[in-house]
């Protein structure tokens, strides 16, 4: 990305991010890629900051400044004391009543440090029969009503921890904090943000509240529009037992990826969403995308603008030459994503 540090967005804020993992880093991850100066606290034992990786391959982390001390010690809160002072954010993942116990309760906090912005991520919520409880992606998304639908007919599938813990938790936190931190331009005051990730994951769902009220979304997986249950939204093995996605909901898309599969003339797009056509539809889509490779469907669709596109695997999609035109990978010292958000872009030709 063209973006230096000290142009970003949040060049000048300080954050210090209490010891967690999962969404709490990855917000204090996201805030640093938009130019804030994060400092991690961390127990002494936990050198190991990441999860079963090393440090160096630890990306939640990167670029923070590590500190270590205990927060249960006198000294050790005379240290975050000294970190607050400075600061404009403070982020904990603890579950609900931790941090008060430590005796840093935010009113507590914010007498001695009116201007910061607690930011507040537990698991489950401050209340009800969970709240007390250890939890992880999983098992948000099961609460949440999600899981229940992610998934081949036969059962849930979890969907990596990317939608309970960094698109529900982590982004739903810092949306708040940024939020806060405008609202406190205007006040001179802080105060105190709090979600879940259980909430943030129920957060992400109204549009199929809404789909189910206007009845167009039932409860049985691979049966709906966006789960599978559509011939033009689904994944087909191909030659090479690879895969390739296929999303042409829109009826110009649709005759055109019916183009690309040489079946103009055999399928019916008049009848793209009669529910008595959608398994013989899926089973011919399967059988011609078995024809060729995923690279030759790739090349195919390339030249048709169908919403289709190969499925990749990690490794390929940091090598892949549409994702590094766009700056979204670095290859030192190892593959890895870069800041994905660009702030004064130069002029589009």
């Amino acid at each position: 990305m063209s973006n230096s540090q000290a142009n970003l967005p949040l060049s000048g804020v300080k954050i210090v991010e209490l010891h967690a993992i999962g969404p709490v880093p990855f917000a204090g991850m996201l805030a640093r890629n938009l130019g804030a100066q994060v400092t991690r606290v961390s127990p002494p034992t936990d050198t190991k900051l990441g999860v079963g990786v090393e440090n160096k391959a630890d990306l939640l982390n990167a670029g923070k400044t590590a500190v270590f001390t205990d927060l249960k010690s006198a000294q050790g809160q005379a240290e975050l004391d000294k970190l607050l002072a400075e600061a404009d954010v403070m982020l904990e993942g603890f579950r609900p009543g931790v941090l008060e116990r430590l005796g840093l309760a935010p009113d507590k906090l914010l007498a001695k440090h009116p201007r910061l912005v607690i930011g507040r991520l537990s698991g489950w919520g401050t209340k009800g029969e969970y709240a007390d409880r250890a939890g992880h992606d999983i098992n948000y998304l099961g609460l949440a009503g999600a899981l229940q639908s992610i998934g081949a007919a036969d059962a849930p599938v979890p969907p990596l921890n990317l939608v309970a813990d960094f698109g529900g938790g982590a982004m739903h936190l810092l949306v708040g904090v940024l939020s806060k931190l405008v609202q406190r331009s205007v006040s001179g005051k802080g105060g105190v943000v709090e979600t879940s990730i259980l909430a943030g994951t129920v957060g992400l769902t109204p549009i199929f509240y809404g789909m189910m009220f206007a009845g167009i979304w039932n409860m049985q997986r691979e049966n709906n529009i966006l789960d599978g249950g559509r011939p033009y939204y689904r994944v087909y093995r191909t030659k090479d037992d690879k895969f390739f996605s296929v999303g042409a909901i829109e009826a110009k898309f649709y005759v055109l990826l019916l183009e690309a599969l040489g079946l103009k003339g055999e399928i019916d797009p008049a009848k793209q969403n009669d529910p008595s056509t959608f398994e013989a539809t899926k089973k011919r889509f399967a059988e011609v995308f078995a024809t060729k490779t995923r690279d030759e469907w790739a090349a195919i669709c390339s030249k048709v603008d169908c919403c289709a596109a190969p499925v990749l695997t990690f490794e390929e999609a940091a090598r892949d030459p549409h994702n590094l035109a766009n700056g979204l990978y670095r290859a030192d010292p190892f593959p890895q994503p870069n800041p994905v958000v660009n702030f004064d872009p130069p002029a589009r030709a």
